[in-house]
This record gives C-alpha cells, structure tokens and sequence, in this order.
C-alpha cells in the first residue's frame, strides 16, 4: 500500500438504482423477500458502500494488492425507489497498517438513504488464494 493513504482521502461514488436491486429480487427463493415492495434492497446498499470504498483505495494500492470488506455498521434510514440516482459519500478516517476505516454515506437526491462505518483489509491477492485454496483442499478431506 502506498504510503498516499491518508485520513481525509474521499470517494463520490453515483449509482441508478435498477429493479434487479430491489428486495424482491435479492432472494427469489424466498418468499419473504418477493412479496416486499420494489426498493433498493439493503444488501445490495451494504456492497454500494463497500464500491465506494474499493473505488477509494485502487489509486493508493500496490500491484497485486486488493482489499476485503471486514467490518459494516450501517443504517438503512430511507427506502429508494428504481430510477433514483444513489450518490455515495466514502471518507478515509483511519489507516493502521494494513487496515482502512472509512465513514460512508448514501443519499439519494431527497432522501440520506443511510450510512455509518466499515472496515477493510488490504491483502496481496497471491497470500489470500493461496490460503483459499488450501481452504478448500481441506474442506474436501485433500489436505
């Protein structure tokens, strides 16, 4: 990780909200989940916070680096509709060693839709598939 990381570094991240985004199609095996209205589901809010976040660290990462979301503590304050444009707000404010704490927030042009913290850890995408695939070689009863 370059040493350009720094508390205060932020992101604006923008995002139209397409139905497939919507709760009812977050589990089409669950009923539950279908028979919610058509807004922007929290699940997919949470991975829009976390874009936010990967767009803000890709210029301060080394090659092979990359970075996995450790930690969320949002809100989801406000339902958004399809067709509404999400502009998302990530902020630096924290980096100790190889770990980066960043403020997000979402508003949706009337709505803060929500926000809070996250965590994520930068890693060299060489060590962590390798211990994935030592995971796996275990998982399956060949290691």
């Amino acid at each position: 990780m370059k040493d350009t990381l720094k508390p205060g570094v932020t992101h604006t991240l923008t995002f139209i909200v397409p139905e497939s985004k919507t709760v009812p199609f977050l589990y089409p095996e669950a009923p539950g989940f279908t028979a919610m209205p058509k807004v922007f589901a929290t699940s997919y809010m949470v991975g829009l916070f976390e874009w936010a976040c990967i767009e803000l660290l890709k210029p301060h990462l080394d090659a092979g680096e990359g970075s996995l979301g450790v930690h969320v503590d949002f809100s989801h304050d406000a339902a958004t509709p399809p067709g509404l444009t999400v502009t998302v707000t990530a902020t630096c404010t924290r980096v100790e060693g190889r770990s980066v704490e960043f403020d997000v927030a979402g508003h949706d042009g009337v709505d803060r839709i929500g926000g809070g913290h996250h965590r994520r850890a930068i890693v060299r995408w060489d060590r962590f598939n390798e211990r994935l695939t030592q995971k796996r070689e275990k998982a399956l009863g060949r290691g």
